[in-house]
């Protein structure tokens, strides 16, 4: 990890806390002590972290005797205001029932309610330099994983705690608990990741080498709020659009983190978390963790009483010490999905499933895929900004594809020295109708999958690389010559789907996002600063081996 004498941050200074859009009131800074919903309230207790900044936290106790002694404690982490209530913030295409939490719930958070009348204290904290804690708000990396730390010792050392933290909470809140984890804090006795990505260049900052224009923006626009200064996040991403130093800071050790986890991802997170939550699965080293993989929106599947009686199990196993089912369940829970609404849920060994078959569908000029490679060379030519190219392979009988995926391409570009690919997969029902998926947390017309890639960051990294899943440095970067086709490789996000007999896998390459259209004010990926122009050429046939290599398990397949 880089030394933080390299990394010159570019900040900025805080906007006023009170005039943050789309939030509550914010509170007085003063210290309050009061009783709601069965609960001991405590608001800005101040915690005072290795340096002397004191960071404010909202502690939640259940009232009386039950909340003195032994309380084992969740700990909630976001920038987003320890202020902001989950029932206050979410949009009614997430499919939150607000019955399911209770108006103390902090935003993607657990609920101190639910959890008080259990026996557990909840601590929801504001981070150094963010509304109206001390010091200047570094966004994730070295400071924050210390700080972080810091506040669990605390929590852990008070007189009515048991000594034993777990964190839960989805994107952020999960983030976090990598970077927390990965030091290994004594008192960390569980953790609960709900979709974080773990990889900021390729999951956040941008896909493939892409800037991400969307999404990237307005999380930097959301830490702002503070007394202070803040790390100016969308500065910072412009300013260093190959992975360097400033990147590697932000790295996580995720093989250094070796503390019980149920981690939970989904294939609707596509361009977002997908990917980094289960490469965070793959990686850690915990000899205790559990993965479950859904399909679903991520925040209704978070607040689901169901998955809340999930949530239940596991900790009151690792922080409480209690006999729990948890002994019972499978190391993995996969939904296989057929359609928005329509899938089943297995159980599995390991993550990613031993029984794949990597199975090579070719690309062939006239849009199709095939079991057989191409003999006679041929092209395919779109606009490079408003054309595609489509191929489509028709499944003889039911097939799943569940895993990761990768699109070898051999291109070229007329008139230009880049080009930015964009890919989906889809599925297409027995008739040629498309047949649409969850997608981020709102929608269900989404792909099966995505893919994107910069050509001029082909390279490959030959220790991480996989045929099945290519891995780019990005810190270099190729430009293209005229006239001479290249081989790309591009990575396709882990998925997974059942097509029946007579349904069709589509793939879709273009030079701009496939999916565009998002709803006001709703987290959405866009890549908007592309470099393509001209002409995209894709090449397949005889020595232009260009083709999908598609994860195929049996159906329904036993563990």
């Amino acid at each position: 990890m880089a030394g933080r004498a390299e990394i010159q941050l570019i900040m900025r200074p805080g906007v006023d806390p009170a005039s943050a859009p789309n939030k509550p009131l914010l509170p007085p800074r003063d210290y309050a002590r009061l009783h709601e919903q069965g609960l001991l309230i405590e608001r800005n207790v101040a915690v005072r972290l290795r340096d002397g900044v004191h960071v404010l936290i909202d502690l939640y106790r259940p009232e009386g005797e039950r909340g003195e002694a032994d309380l084992p404690v969740l700990l909630s982490w976001s920038p987003y205001g320890k202020h902001a209530r989950s029932n206050q913030v979410f949009w009614p295409a997430s499919g939150v029932d607000p019955a399911w939490l209770s108006p103390l719930t902090p935003f993607e958070g657990p609920d101190p309610v639910a959890w008080g009348a259990l026996g557990y204290a909840v601590a929801v904290v504001d981070p150094r330099g963010a509304w109206l804690s001390e010091g200047d708000f570094h966004h994730n990396g070295q400071i924050e994983g210390e700080d972080c730390c810091d506040v669990i010792a605390w929590l852990a050392d008070q007189a009515w705690s048991n000594g034993k933290v777990g964190m839960t909470g989805v994107s952020y809140l999960a983030a976090i608990q990598y970077l927390a984890a990965s030091r290994r804090p004594p008192a960390l006795a569980a953790i609960n990741p709900w979709e974080g990505f773990s990889d900021w260049y390729r999951e956040f900052a941008g896909h493939g080498g892409i800037p991400e224009t969307g999404f990237c923006p307005r999380a930097s626009d959301s830490i702002q709020y503070s007394l202070n200064r803040t790390e100016n996040t969308w500065a910072n991403v412009q300013a260093h659009p190959l992975h360097d130093a400033y990147w590697r800071s932000k790295e996580v050790d995720l093989e250094a983190i070796e503390t019980p986890a149920f981690v939970v991802a989904s294939w609707s997170d596509q361009g977002l978390h997908t990917r980094g939550t289960l490469e965070a699965y793959k990686r850690m080293s915990s000899q205790q963790k559990w993965l479950e993989v859904h399909g679903q929106k991520k925040w209704a599947h978070y607040y689901l009483p169901e998955s809340q009686e999930k949530r239940v199990v596991f900790f009151d196993h690792f922080l409480r010490g209690k006999k729990t089912s948890l002994g019972a369940w499978p190391k993995v829970r996969l939904e296989v999905r057929e359609a928005a609404g329509r899938s089943t849920v297995r159980p599995e060994n390991e993550w990613p499933l031993a029984r794949t078959q990597f199975v090579p569908l070719w690309l062939n000029a006239s849009g199709t895929l095939g079991r057989n490679p191409v003999v006679e060379p041929d092209s395919i030519r779109y606009d490079a900004l408003e054309g595609r190219a489509i191929f489509d392979h028709r499944f003889n009988s039911d097939r799943e594809l569940t895993g990761h995926a990768s699109l070898k391409l051999w291109v070229e570009a007329e008139g230009a020295d880049d080009m930015d690919l964009f890919v989906a997969l889809q599925k297409l029902d027995a008739k040629g109708e498309p047949v649409g998926f969850v997608f981020y947390a709102f929608f269900e017309n989404g792909p099966v999958a995505l893919g994107w890639l910069r050509a001029s960051h082909r390279a490959l990294d030959p220790k991480r690389s996989r045929p099945e899943q290519p891995v780019h440095p990005h810190d270099r970067e190729e430009l293209l010559q005229a006239g001479e086709p290249v081989p790309v490789e591009i990575e396709i996000w882990p998925s997974s789907t059942l097509f029946r007999a007579g349904e069709t896998l589509r793939v879709v390459v273009q030079g701009s996002d496939v999916y565009k259209e998002g709803l006001p004010r709703l987290p959405f990926a866009r890549h908007e600063a592309t470099r393509n122009r001209g002409v995209h050429i894709i090449h397949a046939g005889g020595r232009f081996d260009s083709h999908l290599l598609a994860p195929l398990v049996q159906p329904g397949g036993a563990a």
